[in-house]
């Protein structure tokens, strides 16, 4: 596969852009026909919380705890080398390790009860305690999304209902980092047995990444069934996860062999850097952007 490599670093001191002083922008495409669309994931790409995974030791059951961006580093290893073979992955909802990425008061439409789910209480505590900090390598261009009205998906590893993740990012528009709610195309928390039911998982045993794949063609489905079809289309979505990218980028070139004249993107996030692929057929063309501004406002 032919792949030139360039990586950007991110700082996000350096992003405090006044966005609400731009003028609207139509979509790149728009005088074609053509409209982009943004698909992102949450945790450690959009937004850093300090939502906590939980490790369980073999013997003695004592608890581990985790942040999202370690857990993403060591996964690999729990109960099978290092530091963390010793431990294990309880998957029940309630009470195992991704609890505090699950609703604890199942399909509820009370917004009493949903402001008390995890996910909205981590989301008020981060805009409480660390104001710009919690902007991820991702967030500048989800503003410039939100900001200009266009679709955007959430594609996240969480197992959330919908009616939570709406309210948790609501948060962001009530203390005045977003101007307005999110133009949602869709939204998958890809760990919500709901969610993953209308994905086709109905054995319950599909991974995150492949989950995500799946969310993603549902999501470029959706995006053509709202808006039409049309070949100047653009398709973006930023992940901060190795494996997920990896899956990623194997389900858009798929679509991109489907629909050849559509434009498709994979954005790599770390803490530190942002890296954009597009996507076609038969290579993946990587690529450096010239500015921090530039690099933000022309991933998609």
């Amino acid at each position: 596969m032919k792949k030139q490599r360039a990586t950007q670093t991110f700082n996000p001191l350096q992003l405090s852009f006044e966005f609400n002083q731009l003028p609207m922008e139509k979509d790149r495409n728009f005088h074609l026909g053509g409209r982009s669309f943004y698909f992102f994931d949450f945790d450690d790409n959009l937004v850093f919380l300090q939502t906590t995974v939980i490790l369980f030791h073999k013997y003695n059951q004592t608890e581990l705890e985790l942040s999202s961006g370690e857990f993403a580093r060591i996964h690999r290893d729990v109960g099978v080398k290092g530091p963390y073979q010793d431990y294990f992955l309880d998957f029940n909802d309630e009470h195992g390790t991704f609890r505090n990425c699950r609703d604890q008061f199942f399909k509820t439409q009370d917004i009493n009860l949903i402001n008390q789910e995890k996910f909205v209480r981590d989301i008020e505590h981060v805009l409480k305690t660390n104001l710009t900090n919690f902007k991820a390598p991702s967030w500048d261009s989800f503003y410039h999304a939100t900001y200009n009205h266009r679709p955007v998906s959430i594609i996240t590893a969480r197992g959330h209902q919908i009616p939570t993740i709406k309210t948790g990012i609501d948060k962001f528009v009530e203390r005045g980092h977003l101007p307005h709610s999110p133009n949602y195309l869709t939204i998958y928390p890809v760990s919500n047995i709901e969610t993953r039911i209308e994905l086709g998982d109905h054995h319950l045993n599909l991974s995150v990444a492949e989950l995500k794949k799946l969310a993603i063609r549902k999501s470029v489905e959706k995006a053509i069934e709202i808006y039409g079809y049309s070949p100047y289309h653009r398709f973006g979505m930023s992940d901060d996860d190795f494996k997920n990218i990896e899956l990623i980028t194997e389900e858009m070139r798929a679509l991109k062999r489907i629909y050849p004249e559509m434009t498709f993107y994979v954005i790599e996030t770390q803490k530190d850097s942002l890296t954009k692929f597009e996507i076609l057929e038969h290579e993946t063309r990587e690529f450096q952007l010239s500015s921090i501004h530039a690099k933000q406002l022309s991933l998609f």
